[in-house]
């Protein structure tokens, strides 16, 4: 059930009062539009920020008054230069003139910057009437292993990130509305998706809920990236052989985009940040054999949630294949804890390849739209 719009401009708390908890510099904009069809025009988002995580007949929501605010908490690393700033730990914070008593937070897919989760999820929360706020996590771009000083110390920053995120944010909402969310949902996609399993594993207190969109598994002992995609790096092109790494029948056709683009990419940079002794070919990565256990355990997953979960993830998914990922966090979690599972028959990880195989693919996007208003309806008094 949604939450009413209960309050209207003229009640609102003056921008200039407004200050997020912890930031180092912010920037605050009244604006006509906070949905991308405004934000592209004023420039406060990035359009290649979220490139190719949408197919070409998505259609979102605009007309959204309210105020945003971007900047950064203190932070030694100096990856994204959005804003010319040169500094890390950015976040925007979106605050609608109407709103309707939650909030939803997030972190960035991929290793992107804060815009990325905006066409996909902020707009159309917004339209809804949620506060929005996301983070960039910390570290951005190829390069983000090259922060913190030992091995994983670059990922678990992006759970931190995000936990002072959504502090903060909960507080300017108090600030601009009078009173604190009545609801706090966390959302996100691949890497962001992990973010919603770490959180609600180790942060539930938080939130009321969150949707996981084919969010990344990490465990010490058992299924990780690190262990089915050098196998398909080294099957590849045989079909027996890159099936057997837990890639689906009926995804053959998104193997030689996905060779070429992600599988040796992601094997390196996330081999990089957790094993960087490692000087072999990518095809030849043991995990079990390399053991960079204490690095995993610092982001390892439980399943462990205290707070209501939905998880999508595309049967076609061909970066994180369903049965070495959400098949197994299913798992993980278990039948006795708040958890809704839904595998999307023909989804894949990346919605923006719907338009390159037209018929072949179903969108995700949809199915995170229909999970979110389910978790809508899951915790509503």
């Amino acid at each position: 059930m949604l939450l009413a719009l209960t309050l209207v401009a003229s009640l609102l708390t003056p921008v200039q009062h407004l200050t997020v908890p912890g930031a180092e510099r912010q920037v605050i904009a009244a604006l006509d539009d906070l949905t991308t069809a405004g934000t592209v025009k004023s420039g406060h988002t990035d359009p290649s920020d979220w490139a190719g995580l949408h197919s070409a007949a998505t259609v979102n929501p605009t007309g959204v008054p309210g105020v945003q605010i971007d900047g950064y908490f203190p932070d030694t690393s100096t990856t994204n230069a959005t804003h010319g700033w040169n500094h890390d730990s950015q976040f925007v914070i979106r605050l609608p003139d109407k709103w309707n008593g939650g909030l939803v937070v997030g972190g960035t897919p991929g290793n992107r910057e804060q815009y990325a989760n905006d066409y996909t999820i902020s707009d159309w929360v917004l339209a809804k009437g949620y506060a929005f706020a996301a983070t960039d996590k910390g570290n951005v771009g190829a390069a983000f292993h090259e922060d913190g000083r030992r091995p994983g110390d670059a990922i678990a920053e992006w759970n931190e990130r995000l936990t002072q995120l959504t502090v903060a944010a909960k507080t300017v909402v108090r600030q601009r509305y009078g009173t604190k969310p009545r609801r706090t949902f966390v959302a996100g996609i691949s890497n962001g998706g992990y973010l919603v399993r770490w959180q609600l594993e180790n942060r539930g207190w938080l939130y009321d809920g969150g949707v996981d969109w084919e969010g990344t598994l990490w465990r010490v002992k058992g299924d990780n990236l690190l262990n089915f995609l050098p196998p398909a790096l080294k099957a590849y092109p045989d079909e027996a052989g890159v099936r057997a790494a837990g890639f689906a029948a009926g995804s053959e056709f998104l193997w030689p985009f996905h060779r070429q683009y992600y599988w040796e990419l992601t094997q390196q940079l996330y081999q990089k940040e957790l094993d960087p002794s490692y000087q072999g070919a990518p095809a030849d990565y043991d995990y079990d054999k390399r053991r960079p256990y204490a690095a995993v355990a610092k982001i390892a997953l439980t399943g462990r949630i205290t707070k209501p979960l939905i998880t999508i993830h595309g049967t076609l998914d061909t970066l994180l294949p369903i049965s070495r990922d959400s098949d197994v966090y299913a798992e993980m979690v278990g039948p006795h804890r708040p958890f809704r599972y839904h595998r999307v028959e023909g989804g894949n990880h990346l919605d923006s390849l719907v338009d390159a195989y037209p018929g072949q693919l179903t969108p995700m996007l949809p199915a995170f739209r229909n999970a979110f208003e389910e978790l809508e309806g899951w915790v509503s008094p």
